[in-house]
């Protein structure tokens, strides 16, 4: 039997991470981040203050520490039970620890990517510029067809985010996002809810052209491996074998700076018997994938008793 594992991305952070395992072996990934980024990650993740571990900067190599000493606390479980890891995927700098996880990328290089990657988003668009929306509970037909009608040849709206059936994020130039959810509102007679993110870029739109061109130079010094698992990449919902390119995999990773989070796209290509594991804070890819497939099964270790629980769940 295998598992599938799933890390949550920026939106899953909070004030606190990792002191549930303190004591565990494990919680010394925390002190090779904090070393490799040249400041304490461990105090931030721990004792806040939040607004400061809100800061993308921060926010990302937190999740991506956070989600890779999960990983390793989980891996000799599964391999004491017989279970394989039959795949690896995550939701936007949630690939980083997935593909930490499938062997591509070493803790260290990942952390310092993603506090690059952080920082050259926040500073690829002006701020008040551009805009994030969340449109509910209308299809992706409907959305793709308002970012068109909003678009103009300088000012875009995208979709940004393809969370669950009902929950598509539209991101682009504030002003062509707005004439999106306006063209909904005139054009579409199926109730449907638009709502502001609080979020400081308008991430995964061409307006991030700035911090792809940052991550493609900053990716390119790095030493990538082939994976030795299976994963899926986010900007075209495949899944890549084991020994997977590492070219390939670097380059994905460069265009998904702009390119769209295809999550309910990836969550719909596994087969219906899938069991996840989230790995990593929080439960918000839980709650995803049941809209995505109720009939799936999966734990998520940042929760009350999830690792006594994990036999029975592998059973």
């Amino acid at each position: 039997m295998g598992v599938t594992l799933v890390f949550p991305g920026q939106g899953s952070q909070y004030v606190g991470m990792g002191s549930t395992f303190k004591d565990d072996p494990a919680f010394g990934l925390f002190a090779r981040a904090d070393q490799a980024l040249g400041f304490s990650l461990t105090q931030l993740c721990l004792e806040g203050p939040e607004d400061k571990l809100k800061l993308t900067e921060f926010t990302q190599p937190a999740i991506v520490t956070h989600s890779v000493a999960m990983f390793e606390m989980l891996r000799p479980k599964l391999g004491a039970a017989g279970v394989s890891i039959d795949r690896v995927l995550g939701h936007s700098v949630g690939e980083y620890s997935a593909l930490v996880a499938a062997g591509a990328l070493t803790l260290e290089d990942a952390v310092k990517a993603v506090n690059l990657r952080g920082k050259s988003m926040q500073e690829a668009v002006p701020v008040g510029q551009g805009k994030m929306i969340a449109i509910l509970k209308i299809s992706q037909d409907w959305v793709e067809k308002a970012c068109v009608a909003g678009s103009n040849a300088n000012e875009k709206a995208m979709p940004a985010n393809f969370n669950d059936p009902k929950q598509i994020v539209i991101s682009g130039h504030a002003a062509a996002c707005d004439r999106a959810v306006a063209w909904l509102a005139e054009n579409c007679s199926e109730k449907h809810g638009a709502i502001p993110l609080n979020v400081s870029a308008p991430f995964h739109s061409s307006l991030m052209q700035p911090a792809a061109e940052v991550m493609a130079k900053h990716l390119a010094t790095l030493a990538f491996k082939a994976t030795h698992t299976a994963y899926v990449a986010n900007v075209d919902a495949k899944e890549y074998a084991a020994d997977t390119d590492a070219n390939g995999i670097r380059q994905r990773l460069v265009d998904q700076v702009c390119g769209s989070v295809r999550w309910t796209q990836s969550i719909e290509s596994l087969p219906k018997t899938t069991k996840f594991i989230e790995v990593g804070p929080g439960k918000v890819l839980a709650g995803l994938i049941k809209r995505i497939q109720p009939e799936a099964a999966i734990l998520s270790l940042d929760t009350a008793g999830a690792f006594d629980k994990l036999p029975e769940f592998l059973a």
